[in-house]
Protein backbone atom coordinates (compact mmCIF):
# COMPACT_ATOMS: atom_id res chain seq x y z
CA UNK A 1 0.00 0.00 0.00
CA UNK A 2 1.09 3.69 -0.56
CA UNK A 3 2.00 6.07 1.52
CA UNK A 4 -0.84 8.60 0.35
CA UNK A 5 -3.31 5.60 0.39
CA UNK A 6 -2.04 5.44 4.39
CA UNK A 7 -2.85 8.56 5.05
CA UNK A 8 -6.38 8.64 2.82
CA UNK A 9 -7.21 5.10 4.69
CA UNK A 10 -6.48 7.61 8.19
CA UNK A 11 -8.74 10.36 6.89
CA UNK A 12 -11.27 8.61 6.28
CA UNK A 13 -11.56 6.49 10.10
CA UNK A 14 -11.00 10.22 11.78
CA UNK A 15 -13.88 11.32 10.08
CA UNK A 16 -15.93 8.06 10.61
CA UNK A 17 -14.94 8.70 14.30
CA UNK A 18 -16.29 12.18 14.44
CA UNK A 19 -19.45 11.08 13.06
CA UNK A 20 -19.74 8.59 15.61
CA UNK A 21 -18.38 11.14 18.61
CA UNK A 22 -21.04 13.77 17.25
CA UNK A 23 -23.76 11.08 17.55
CA UNK A 24 -23.19 9.80 20.67
CA UNK A 25 -23.07 13.45 22.41
CA UNK A 26 -26.11 14.78 20.67
CA UNK A 27 -28.56 11.44 20.77
CA UNK A 28 -30.85 11.53 17.68
CA UNK A 29 -33.65 13.11 19.28
CA UNK A 30 -31.66 16.59 19.60
CA UNK A 31 -30.44 16.42 16.40
CA UNK A 32 -33.41 15.82 14.09
CA UNK A 33 -35.19 18.26 16.75
CA UNK A 34 -33.81 21.86 15.28
CA UNK A 35 -35.45 23.82 17.62
CA UNK A 36 -35.53 25.95 21.19
CA UNK A 37 -32.52 25.31 22.62
CA UNK A 38 -31.54 21.76 21.43
CA UNK A 39 -28.82 21.98 18.30
CA UNK A 40 -30.26 22.28 15.15
CA UNK A 41 -30.26 19.39 12.15
CA UNK A 42 -27.07 19.91 10.72
CA UNK A 43 -25.70 21.99 13.18
CA UNK A 44 -24.15 20.07 16.15
CA UNK A 45 -22.59 22.63 17.77
CA UNK A 46 -25.27 24.54 20.43
CA UNK A 47 -25.02 28.52 20.24
CA UNK A 48 -23.60 28.66 23.58
CA UNK A 49 -20.54 26.57 22.83
CA UNK A 50 -19.65 29.81 20.03
CA UNK A 51 -19.88 32.39 22.35
CA UNK A 52 -18.20 33.88 25.29
CA UNK A 53 -19.80 33.48 28.78
CA UNK A 54 -20.28 35.97 31.40
CA UNK A 55 -18.06 37.32 32.76
CA UNK A 56 -17.54 36.83 36.79
CA UNK A 57 -21.06 37.49 38.81
CA UNK A 58 -22.39 40.76 40.08
CA UNK A 59 -23.03 40.66 43.36
CA UNK A 60 -19.85 39.16 44.29
CA UNK A 61 -21.84 36.16 46.10
CA UNK A 62 -22.10 33.42 43.70
CA UNK A 63 -25.85 32.44 42.25
CA UNK A 64 -27.93 29.44 40.86
CA UNK A 65 -28.61 29.39 37.37
CA UNK A 66 -31.88 30.94 36.35
CA UNK A 67 -33.22 27.77 35.01
CA UNK A 68 -33.07 26.58 38.67
CA UNK A 69 -35.40 29.69 39.62
CA UNK A 70 -38.35 27.08 40.88
CA UNK A 71 -36.57 25.05 43.66
CA UNK A 72 -37.11 26.95 46.64
CA UNK A 73 -38.90 26.65 49.95
CA UNK A 74 -42.47 27.17 50.65
CA UNK A 75 -44.38 28.65 53.65
CA UNK A 76 -46.53 26.34 55.81
CA UNK A 77 -50.24 27.21 55.04
CA UNK A 78 -51.20 30.49 57.56
CA UNK A 79 -47.82 30.68 58.31
CA UNK A 80 -47.05 33.85 55.79
CA UNK A 81 -45.30 36.71 56.74
CA UNK A 82 -45.94 35.94 60.73
CA UNK A 83 -43.20 36.19 63.32
CA UNK A 84 -44.06 32.49 63.93
CA UNK A 85 -43.07 31.40 60.42
CA UNK A 86 -42.53 28.10 59.12
CA UNK A 87 -41.14 27.10 55.35
CA UNK A 88 -40.13 23.82 54.25
CA UNK A 89 -37.24 22.44 52.58
CA UNK A 90 -38.20 20.99 48.49
CA UNK A 91 -37.07 17.42 49.03
CA UNK A 92 -38.02 16.58 45.30
CA UNK A 93 -35.39 18.89 44.36
CA UNK A 94 -32.40 17.96 46.33
CA UNK A 95 -29.81 16.09 44.83
CA UNK A 96 -27.38 14.11 47.74
CA UNK A 97 -27.51 14.50 51.35
CA UNK A 98 -26.51 17.70 52.02
CA UNK A 99 -29.72 20.70 51.97
CA UNK A 100 -27.94 24.15 49.96
CA UNK A 101 -28.16 26.76 53.23
CA UNK A 102 -30.54 28.92 51.33
CA UNK A 103 -33.43 25.44 51.53
CA UNK A 104 -32.78 24.85 55.20
CA UNK A 105 -36.63 24.62 56.49
CA UNK A 106 -36.93 27.39 58.72
CA UNK A 107 -38.87 27.47 62.06
CA UNK A 108 -38.99 30.97 64.12
CA UNK A 109 -40.97 31.80 67.13
CA UNK A 110 -40.28 35.52 67.30
CA UNK A 111 -38.96 36.36 63.94
CA UNK A 112 -34.95 36.73 62.65
CA UNK A 113 -33.16 38.28 65.17
CA UNK A 114 -30.33 41.04 63.80
CA UNK A 115 -27.54 40.25 65.72
CA UNK A 116 -23.91 41.24 65.32
CA UNK A 117 -21.44 38.82 66.01
CA UNK A 118 -18.91 41.04 68.10
CA UNK A 119 -22.47 42.11 70.78
CA UNK A 120 -23.00 38.59 70.90
CA UNK A 121 -22.42 36.91 74.43
CA UNK A 122 -22.76 32.93 75.56
CA UNK A 123 -23.58 32.74 79.21
CA UNK A 124 -22.95 29.57 80.74
CA UNK A 125 -23.62 29.31 84.72
CA UNK A 126 -26.24 27.53 87.38
CA UNK A 127 -24.13 24.84 88.64
CA UNK A 128 -20.64 25.05 87.51
CA UNK A 129 -17.34 26.33 89.37
CA UNK A 130 -16.60 29.00 87.30
CA UNK A 131 -19.61 30.88 85.66
CA UNK A 132 -18.52 32.14 82.63
CA UNK A 133 -19.10 34.60 79.41
CA UNK A 134 -17.88 34.12 76.16
CA UNK A 135 -17.68 36.44 72.87
CA UNK A 136 -17.88 34.82 69.48
CA UNK A 137 -13.89 35.01 69.75
CA UNK A 138 -13.71 33.16 72.75
CA UNK A 139 -16.09 30.28 71.57
CA UNK A 140 -13.71 30.19 68.50
CA UNK A 141 -10.85 29.98 69.37
CA UNK A 142 -11.77 26.38 70.68
CA UNK A 143 -10.91 23.17 68.80
CA UNK A 144 -13.80 22.94 65.93
CA UNK A 145 -14.78 19.96 64.22
CA UNK A 146 -17.16 19.84 61.03
CA UNK A 147 -19.91 16.66 61.27
CA UNK A 148 -22.90 15.87 58.48
CA UNK A 149 -26.20 15.82 60.76
CA UNK A 150 -29.78 16.15 59.58
CA UNK A 151 -32.20 18.85 61.27
CA UNK A 152 -35.90 17.84 61.75
CA UNK A 153 -38.51 19.60 63.16
CA UNK A 154 -40.95 17.00 65.78
CA UNK A 155 -43.60 18.75 63.51
CA UNK A 156 -42.42 17.16 59.99
CA UNK A 157 -45.43 14.90 58.31
CA UNK A 158 -48.01 16.39 61.40
CA UNK A 159 -50.62 16.45 58.94
CA UNK A 160 -49.83 12.31 58.11
CA UNK A 161 -51.32 11.37 61.44
CA UNK A 162 -55.12 12.64 60.36
CA UNK A 163 -54.86 13.90 56.56
CA UNK A 164 -52.72 14.04 53.52
CA UNK A 165 -50.73 16.18 52.32
CA UNK A 166 -50.04 16.69 48.36
CA UNK A 167 -46.30 16.52 47.46
CA UNK A 168 -43.07 15.79 49.63
CA UNK A 169 -42.59 19.22 49.91
CA UNK A 170 -45.67 19.53 52.61
CA UNK A 171 -45.54 15.81 53.76
CA UNK A 172 -41.94 15.85 54.94
CA UNK A 173 -40.14 19.43 54.07
CA UNK A 174 -39.40 20.39 58.17
CA UNK A 175 -36.31 18.17 57.26
CA UNK A 176 -32.95 19.18 56.52
CA UNK A 177 -29.27 17.83 56.26
CA UNK A 178 -26.16 19.86 56.18
CA UNK A 179 -22.34 19.95 56.98
CA UNK A 180 -22.08 21.92 60.41
CA UNK A 181 -18.67 23.48 62.26
CA UNK A 182 -18.43 24.22 65.64
CA UNK A 183 -16.93 23.57 68.66
CA UNK A 184 -18.02 20.45 70.83
CA UNK A 185 -20.41 21.58 73.79
CA UNK A 186 -18.08 19.32 76.33
CA UNK A 187 -15.49 21.45 75.83
CA UNK A 188 -17.41 24.63 77.23
CA UNK A 189 -18.70 23.25 79.91
CA UNK A 190 -15.66 21.51 80.96
CA UNK A 191 -13.76 25.03 80.67
CA UNK A 192 -16.37 26.11 83.31
CA UNK A 193 -16.20 22.94 85.67
CA UNK A 194 -19.29 20.40 86.24
CA UNK A 195 -20.83 20.45 89.23
CA UNK A 196 -21.33 16.85 90.31
CA UNK A 197 -24.83 17.41 91.06
CA UNK A 198 -25.77 18.57 87.32
CA UNK A 199 -27.97 16.42 85.42
CA UNK A 200 -29.78 18.87 83.13
CA UNK A 201 -28.81 22.27 81.10
CA UNK A 202 -31.46 24.63 80.14
CA UNK A 203 -30.39 25.92 76.81
CA UNK A 204 -31.78 30.19 76.06
CA UNK A 205 -31.70 32.26 72.38
CA UNK A 206 -31.37 35.64 72.15
CA UNK A 207 -34.28 35.90 69.84
CA UNK A 208 -37.56 38.08 71.58
CA UNK A 209 -39.35 34.35 72.03
CA UNK A 210 -36.35 33.86 74.50
CA UNK A 211 -36.79 29.95 73.60
CA UNK A 212 -35.87 27.75 75.78
CA UNK A 213 -35.33 24.10 75.94
CA UNK A 214 -33.84 21.50 78.80
CA UNK A 215 -31.05 19.07 77.84
CA UNK A 216 -30.07 15.59 79.20
CA UNK A 217 -26.61 16.69 80.19
CA UNK A 218 -25.68 13.05 79.42
CA UNK A 219 -26.83 14.28 75.67
CA UNK A 220 -24.77 17.67 76.12
CA UNK A 221 -21.31 15.97 77.20
CA UNK A 222 -21.78 13.30 73.89
CA UNK A 223 -22.17 14.47 70.57
CA UNK A 224 -23.56 18.35 70.92
CA UNK A 225 -22.38 21.09 68.94
CA UNK A 226 -21.98 24.96 69.21
CA UNK A 227 -22.13 25.48 65.58
CA UNK A 228 -21.30 28.72 63.86
CA UNK A 229 -20.98 27.58 60.55
CA UNK A 230 -22.89 25.94 57.70
CA UNK A 231 -21.94 23.83 54.90
CA UNK A 232 -19.22 26.09 54.59
CA UNK A 233 -19.83 29.65 55.50
CA UNK A 234 -21.46 31.19 58.43
CA UNK A 235 -24.69 30.42 59.92
CA UNK A 236 -27.63 32.05 57.89
CA UNK A 237 -29.16 34.54 60.19
CA UNK A 238 -33.09 32.04 59.83
CA UNK A 239 -30.76 29.51 61.02
CA UNK A 240 -29.28 31.28 64.03
CA UNK A 241 -26.35 33.45 63.48
CA UNK A 242 -24.48 34.05 64.83
CA UNK A 243 -24.53 30.90 67.24
CA UNK A 244 -27.00 28.16 68.24
CA UNK A 245 -26.89 24.49 69.19
CA UNK A 246 -26.72 21.56 67.16
CA UNK A 247 -28.03 18.10 69.24
CA UNK A 248 -27.55 15.27 66.75
CA UNK A 249 -30.50 13.24 65.98
CA UNK A 250 -32.74 15.34 68.77
CA UNK A 251 -36.12 16.74 67.70
CA UNK A 252 -35.58 20.62 65.96
CA UNK A 253 -36.97 22.83 68.34
CA UNK A 254 -34.12 21.66 71.16
CA UNK A 255 -32.11 22.72 68.71
CA UNK A 256 -31.60 26.47 70.04
CA UNK A 257 -30.93 29.82 67.40
CA UNK A 258 -29.12 32.42 68.46
CA UNK A 259 -27.61 30.51 71.75
CA UNK A 260 -27.32 32.96 74.66
CA UNK A 261 -27.52 31.01 77.62
CA UNK A 262 -26.49 27.50 79.38
CA UNK A 263 -28.00 26.82 82.70
CA UNK A 264 -26.87 23.49 84.76
CA UNK A 265 -29.12 22.14 86.92
CA UNK A 266 -30.06 18.90 88.96
CA UNK A 267 -33.93 18.61 87.06
CA UNK A 268 -35.47 19.66 84.37
CA UNK A 269 -36.04 23.44 84.03
CA UNK A 270 -40.23 22.78 82.87
CA UNK A 271 -40.22 25.37 80.25
CA UNK A 272 -43.42 26.03 77.85
CA UNK A 273 -41.81 23.99 74.86
CA UNK A 274 -41.69 20.90 76.87
CA UNK A 275 -44.50 21.04 78.98
CA UNK A 276 -47.89 22.81 77.13
CA UNK A 277 -45.66 21.95 73.40
CA UNK A 278 -43.74 19.38 72.18
CA UNK A 279 -45.29 16.60 74.17
CA UNK A 280 -46.91 13.58 72.34
CA UNK A 281 -50.84 13.23 73.71
CA UNK A 282 -51.48 9.48 73.81
CA UNK A 283 -54.66 7.30 73.83
CA UNK A 284 -55.50 7.33 77.04
CA UNK A 285 -55.39 10.83 77.69
CA UNK A 286 -51.81 10.82 79.21
CA UNK A 287 -49.17 13.36 77.42
CA UNK A 288 -45.51 11.88 77.02
CA UNK A 289 -42.99 13.91 77.82
CA UNK A 290 -39.17 14.39 76.54
CA UNK A 291 -39.38 12.53 73.57
CA UNK A 292 -36.39 13.45 72.30
CA UNK A 293 -35.15 10.91 69.51
CA UNK A 294 -36.43 11.28 66.10
CA UNK A 295 -36.92 7.61 65.26
CA UNK A 296 -35.99 6.03 62.16
CA UNK A 297 -38.18 7.09 58.81
CA UNK A 298 -37.53 6.93 55.48
CA UNK A 299 -39.49 8.69 52.15
CA UNK A 300 -38.93 7.79 48.15
CA UNK A 301 -38.93 11.17 46.87
CA UNK A 302 -38.86 10.34 42.95
CA UNK A 303 -41.37 9.08 41.78
CA UNK A 304 -43.41 10.95 44.57
CA UNK A 305 -46.78 13.04 45.22
CA UNK A 306 -47.47 15.40 42.49
CA UNK A 307 -44.78 13.93 39.91
CA UNK A 308 -45.45 11.83 37.26
CA UNK A 309 -43.87 8.75 35.81
CA UNK A 310 -43.29 9.32 31.97
CA UNK A 311 -43.34 5.96 30.64
CA UNK A 312 -43.69 2.25 31.43
CA UNK A 313 -40.29 0.82 31.62
CA UNK A 314 -37.07 1.49 33.51
CA UNK A 315 -37.78 4.03 36.70
CA UNK A 316 -34.90 4.34 39.55
CA UNK A 317 -36.52 4.94 43.18
CA UNK A 318 -34.60 7.30 44.84
CA UNK A 319 -35.44 8.50 48.40
CA UNK A 320 -33.81 9.37 52.09
CA UNK A 321 -33.47 7.67 55.20
CA UNK A 322 -32.16 8.76 59.19
CA UNK A 323 -32.59 8.04 62.11
CA UNK A 324 -32.22 10.14 65.69
CA UNK A 325 -30.66 6.72 66.80
CA UNK A 326 -27.46 6.48 64.73
CA UNK A 327 -26.89 5.06 61.33
CA UNK A 328 -28.88 3.46 58.76
CA UNK A 329 -28.21 -0.34 58.30
CA UNK A 330 -30.97 -1.35 55.68
CA UNK A 331 -33.54 -0.09 53.46
CA UNK A 332 -36.67 -2.00 52.19
CA UNK A 333 -38.40 -0.61 49.38
CA UNK A 334 -42.23 -2.03 47.98
CA UNK A 335 -44.34 -1.54 44.96
CA UNK A 336 -47.40 -3.42 45.99
CA UNK A 337 -48.13 -1.33 49.15
CA UNK A 338 -46.69 -3.67 51.87
CA UNK A 339 -47.22 -6.61 50.51
CA UNK A 340 -43.59 -8.01 49.23
CA UNK A 341 -40.51 -5.54 49.62
CA UNK A 342 -37.30 -5.74 48.01
CA UNK A 343 -33.87 -4.44 49.96
CA UNK A 344 -32.53 -0.88 48.26
CA UNK A 345 -29.01 0.21 47.97
CA UNK A 346 -27.74 2.52 50.70
CA UNK A 347 -25.57 5.34 48.87
CA UNK A 348 -22.28 6.10 50.62
CA UNK A 349 -21.74 7.77 52.92
CA UNK A 350 -23.94 6.12 55.54
CA UNK A 351 -22.99 8.42 58.35
CA UNK A 352 -24.48 8.40 62.16
CA UNK A 353 -27.43 10.71 62.52
CA UNK A 354 -27.59 12.22 58.94
CA UNK A 355 -29.51 11.60 55.61
CA UNK A 356 -28.91 8.61 53.51
CA UNK A 357 -29.98 8.47 50.33
CA UNK A 358 -30.98 4.97 48.97
CA UNK A 359 -32.26 4.13 45.18
CA UNK A 360 -33.90 1.00 43.29
CA UNK A 361 -34.61 0.06 39.83
CA UNK A 362 -38.12 -0.81 39.01
CA UNK A 363 -39.64 -1.63 35.86
CA UNK A 364 -43.13 -0.12 35.46
CA UNK A 365 -45.57 -2.44 33.87
CA UNK A 366 -48.06 0.13 33.44
CA UNK A 367 -50.52 -0.94 36.13
CA UNK A 368 -51.04 1.07 39.22
CA UNK A 369 -48.83 0.50 41.86
CA UNK A 370 -48.13 1.58 45.95
CA UNK A 371 -44.93 2.46 46.75
CA UNK A 372 -43.29 2.28 50.00
CA UNK A 373 -40.12 2.26 51.77
CA UNK A 374 -39.03 1.11 55.36
CA UNK A 375 -36.08 2.12 56.97
CA UNK A 376 -34.34 0.04 59.61
CA UNK A 377 -31.18 1.40 61.69
CA UNK A 378 -27.96 0.07 63.65
CA UNK A 379 -29.68 -0.41 66.78
CA UNK A 380 -32.29 -2.33 65.10
CA UNK A 381 -35.48 0.19 65.15
CA UNK A 382 -37.80 -0.74 62.53
CA UNK A 383 -39.54 2.19 60.91
CA UNK A 384 -43.50 1.37 61.11
CA UNK A 385 -46.69 1.25 59.02
CA UNK A 386 -48.92 4.07 59.57
CA UNK A 387 -51.37 1.48 60.65
CA UNK A 388 -49.17 0.45 63.44
CA UNK A 389 -48.03 3.48 64.38
CA UNK A 390 -51.78 4.49 65.02
CA UNK A 391 -52.11 1.62 66.89
CA UNK A 392 -49.84 2.46 69.59
CA UNK A 393 -50.13 6.51 69.30
CA UNK A 394 -53.82 7.08 68.32
CA UNK A 395 -55.14 9.67 66.25
CA UNK A 396 -54.36 12.65 68.53
CA UNK A 397 -50.48 13.13 68.33
CA UNK A 398 -49.13 16.39 66.39
CA UNK A 399 -45.29 14.91 66.79
CA UNK A 400 -42.94 12.51 66.22
CA UNK A 401 -44.71 11.14 62.97
CA UNK A 402 -42.66 8.39 61.36
CA UNK A 403 -44.97 5.58 59.85
CA UNK A 404 -44.45 4.17 56.27
CA UNK A 405 -45.31 6.70 53.23
CA UNK A 406 -47.38 5.46 50.69
CA UNK A 407 -47.17 7.07 47.06
CA UNK A 408 -50.26 5.47 44.85
CA UNK A 409 -48.76 5.74 41.04
CA UNK A 410 -51.68 5.54 38.68
CA UNK A 411 -51.93 4.00 35.26
CA UNK A 412 -51.48 7.17 33.66
CA UNK A 413 -48.53 7.71 35.36
CA UNK A 414 -49.54 10.13 38.08
CA UNK A 415 -48.69 10.13 41.58
CA UNK A 416 -50.61 10.87 44.74
CA UNK A 417 -50.20 10.27 48.52
CA UNK A 418 -52.45 7.38 49.59
CA UNK A 419 -52.64 6.59 53.46
CA UNK A 420 -52.08 3.02 52.87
Amino acid sequence: MSQSEVKRGRRLLFGRALGLTAASVFPLSARLAGSGSEPASGDLVPPWTKTQGHPILTPAYGERSKYEAAVVRVPIPGRVNTLTAASLTPLQDQRGIVTPSGLVFERHHAGVPDIPPERHRLLVHGLVERPLTFTMDDVMRFPSVSRFHFLECSGNSAGEWKRMGSDIQVTHGLLSCCEWTGVPLALILQEAGIDPRAKWLLAEGADAAAMTRSVPLDKALDDALLVYAQNGEMLRPEQGYPLRLLLPGFEGNMNIKWLRRLKLGEQPFMTREETSKYTDLMPDGTARQFTFVMEAKSVIVRPSGGQTVRSRGFVEIQGYAWSGRGRILRLDVSVDGGRTWRAAQLQEPVLSKCLTAFRMPWQWDGEPAVLQSRAVDETGYVQPSRSALLAARGSESYYHYNGIQSWRVASDGSVENVHA
